[in-house]
């Protein structure tokens, strides 16, 4: 974080061991390190309140583009059902199919009726 070498460190500890003493030395390391610390979780704290305020404006926008879509394809979804009026549907017209029915007997012969007038005429020529 802040990019201290081993040579920074040692020049520091003779700096504070001539300044201070060997007596309160020890003493003034530890209050740093709690300092140290305590800047340290306060840094920490900050970025994680940053991140979800990030995270609840990306989740806040994600919602409001979603919304936004549903919207528009709903409003097109009700113009198609507007302008899409439905086509009836044909209805089957049993007359003509009957028509057609006793047409195609008209054009055919009957073979029951030749079938009929021919046996008699067999059943005459064995007797």
């Amino acid at each position: 974080m802040f990019d201290i070498g081993f040579s920074e460190l040692l020049v520091v500890s003779v700096v504070g061991l001539i300044i201070l003493g060997p007596e309160r030395l020890p003493m003034a390391a530890k209050t740093a390190g709690l300092w140290i610390r305590k800047i340290r979780r306060s840094i920490q704290s900050v970025q994680r309140e940053i991140n979800s305020q990030l995270d609840q404006e990306e989740m806040q926008r994600s919602i409001k583009e979603t919304n936004e879509r549903i919207m528009r394809e709903s409003a097109n979804f009700e113009r198609e059902m507007h302008t899409t009026k439905p086509s009836p549907k044909p209805q089957a017209d049993p007359e003509p199919q009957a028509e057609s029915a006793s047409t195609s007997q008209d054009t055919q012969p009957d073979t029951t009726q030749a079938t009929a007038n021919k046996a008699p005429d067999e059943t005459q020529s064995r007797a």
